[in-house]
């Protein structure tokens, strides 16, 4: 008859093997503002890829689709039903290139500038709530690096 061993039992997890890597503390970071973003941004119906895409059309009238992918990083295939649903919605327009006669730029509706500068106000607020443990200085610190490891 061989003796089994009873299973050690755990009270506290020790999680300092994964507490160490960036992309564990990145995604456990993003986590917490995403549940965030969803319930502050539920009033404006904008997802996070939404909210990116819609705010850039916003700050920069005219932009085109290749040049919002190539800023967010979305495959143009992607981005083609995000437009299509805010345009629907009337918060934004295409009109055409005035330098590209292949291309549509994309501009911010009446609608969309009061909704998006609302939804703006939000994010600032929601941004100011969840980094509420960081002093200024850590929070411009904070998105330094995390820019350093994702731009080129």
């Amino acid at each position: 008859m061989t003796k089994t061993v009873p299973e050690p039992c755990i009270n506290e997890v020790d999680a300092s093997c994964v507490e160490t890597l960036l992309g564990y503390n990145a995604r456990r970071a993003a986590l917490a503002v995403i549940d965030v973003f969803l319930q502050r941004m539920a009033p404006y119906k904008l997802r996070p890829v939404d909210f990116s895409v819609a705010s850039l059309i916003l700050h920069n009238p005219g932009i085109t689709s290749r040049q919002l992918c190539s800023t967010l990083g979305i495959l143009p295939p992607n981005l083609v039903g995000m437009i299509n649903t805010l345009e629907k919605r009337g918060l934004i327009g295409k009109r055409a290139h005035p330098s590209d006669g292949r291309a549509n730029g994309l501009h911010a509706s009446a609608e969309g500038i009061t909704l998006l500068r609302q939804a703006e106000a939000a994010a600032l607020a929601l941004e100011d709530d969840v980094a509420s443990n960081l002093t200024a200085s850590e929070r411009k610190t904070l998105i330094r690096l995390l820019r350093k490891v994702y731009q080129d």
